[in-house]
């Protein structure tokens, strides 16, 4: 799903107030990291994901993270990244984008 500028902004400031929920390690990207993304994208539609390796591999794994889990980049800052997938039930969507 590609955002537009006001989209992207509304959902960053949504994540502000978000702790992280899913921890990426020093092993980086794995099967485990993505599924916990996915289900977590599942459960809450907006993640904030949390990186503890080198700030250089943060781009790249989260790109990966985003192709595995079908989901949108919406920002990276620092060690952080937020990633968003919009529930495909009209119903159940938190966030109405």
């Amino acid at each position: 799903m590609e955002l537009k500028s006001y989209q992207r902004a509304f959902l960053r400031s949504q994540a502000q107030q978000l702790n992280p929920i899913v921890y990426v390690g020093k092993e980086g990207f794995t099967e485990g990291v993505s599924a916990s993304l996915d289900a977590a994208l599942t459960a809450h539609e907006l993640v904030k994901v949390r990186f503890s390796n080198k700030k250089s591999e943060v781009e790249d794994i989260s790109r990966k993270l985003e192709t595995a889990t079908h989901s949108t980049l919406v920002a990276i800052t620092g060690f952080t990244s937020v990633f968003f997938r919009q529930d495909p039930k009209s119903e159940d969507r938190i966030y109405r984008i």
